[in-house]
């Protein structure tokens, strides 16, 4: 397959669109609509469970059945507490940045529609020079323009709506992906753009391939938990983000070295099975596929911990996204990657053949 190329305009207006639309943990359905809809012409049939997963499937009587999958859901805030004159006070749903709040715009999701809303902050002349309190959860805090706490309920908002950013889709410098929620609405992406390399090469796979987006992953794997006891699969494939090391007031002898623009980055973790790990640095190699390597001490925080453990033990492997600033709504990704972990996943599901165990005593 060409090295070049891979990323199509309707392929790029599909990951802007699904990344401009907010799927906050909890909520993921209207983006997961959005993401089935442009995979619909690639699979035969989709599966979806109670808390909004949805699996794209390929030859789904297949007996062995492979997964690649990334998570639908972005960090978001919840209304926590509103104050007698019409302020809000938020926690977390997910890992929420308290640090960048002030000043940032909010959508409040309502019943009644989307409400606006700032997180404000006191004015540095307000503040003690030498003693300033930084930004902690117990005082950030959203203005919504309401003068009391029945004006914040009359516009519809009341405590459990969820807040996310409404921060959009931009391209930095030709070839720099920036938005928020690229954690890891990129990892539904590239799985997709692998069924449509598959469907548009006529390639034909000898097992079942389950396209699989999970939600609720920000909160503890919970999705991926969920919908591999329904499919039961043999291997899988998983890609979330990882971060780019190369940026100030990161220590690379805890974080290790990765960086935007090297390559996908291959994990090394108890939970990723190695003979398949090993399968997939094969396959870089011999494509001429750019890649970086890191270890995780007990647990990749991923959806691959999720699956390996699963059903008595699933051959699980995890490949990533080099991303700057995570949890932050100016993520940055390196177009190259993006191609580059599409490539490396598609290419490594044709060197896969059915009833592989990844046995360590075959």
């Amino acid at each position: 397959m060409s090295t070049k190329k891979i990323l199509t305009k309707k392929s790029l207006d599909f990951f802007e669109k699904y990344l401009n639309n907010a799927a906050p943990t909890g909520y993921e359905w209207e983006g997961q609509k959005l993401w089935m809809n442009y995979l619909k012409p690639y699979v035969d049939t989709f599966i979806t469970d109670t808390y909004g997963t949805a699996v794209g499937v390929i030859n789904p009587d297949a007996k062995y059945k492979v997964v690649i999958e990334g998570h639908s859901d972005e960090i978001s805030w919840y209304v926590n507490y509103i104050t007698d004159n019409g302020l809000i006070y938020v926690i977390r749903n997910g890992g929420s940045d308290h640090q960048i709040a002030p000043s940032k715009w909010v959508n409040i999701h309502t019943k009644n529609g989307m409400v606006k809303g700032v997180f404000g902050w006191p004015a540095i002349h307000t503040r003690k020079s030498g003693k300033e309190e930084p930004p902690k959860l117990d005082n950030i805090f959203i203005d919504i323009g309401a003068k009391d706490k029945a004006e914040v309920e009359k516009m519809g908002v009341h405590v459990g709506c969820v807040i996310t950013y409404p921060d959009e889709f931009h391209i930095l410098n030709k070839d720099k992906f920036v938005c928020r929620a690229i954690d890891n609405r990129a990892g539904g992406f590239m799985v997709a753009e692998v069924a449509r390399l598959l469907h548009e090469n006529k390639k034909k796979l000898p097992f079942g391939l389950y396209i699989t987006n999970s939600v609720q992953e920000e909160i503890g794997l919970r999705g991926a938990e969920m919908i591999t006891n329904t499919i039961k699969p043999n291997v899988a494939i998983i890609t979330d983000v990882c971060h780019d090391t190369t940026t100030p007031m990161i220590e690379k002898k805890t974080q290790g070295h990765t960086e935007i623009g090297a390559g996908p980055v291959i994990s090394y973790a108890p939970a990723v099975q190695n003979k398949l790990r090993e399968r997939i640095i094969e396959t870089a190699d011999a494509n001429k596929i750019p890649f970086q390597r890191m270890a995780a001490s007990r647990a990749t925080g991923t959806d691959t911990d999720a699956f390996a453990y699963s059903n008595g033990g699933v051959a699980s492997a995890l490949i990533s996204l080099p991303l700057r600033y995570m949890h932050t709504t100016v993520e940055t990704v390196h177009r190259d990657d993006v191609e580059n972990v599409i490539r490396l996943i598609y290419e490594t599901l044709l060197n896969i053949k059915e009833g592989e165990t990844f046995s360590y005593f075959d």
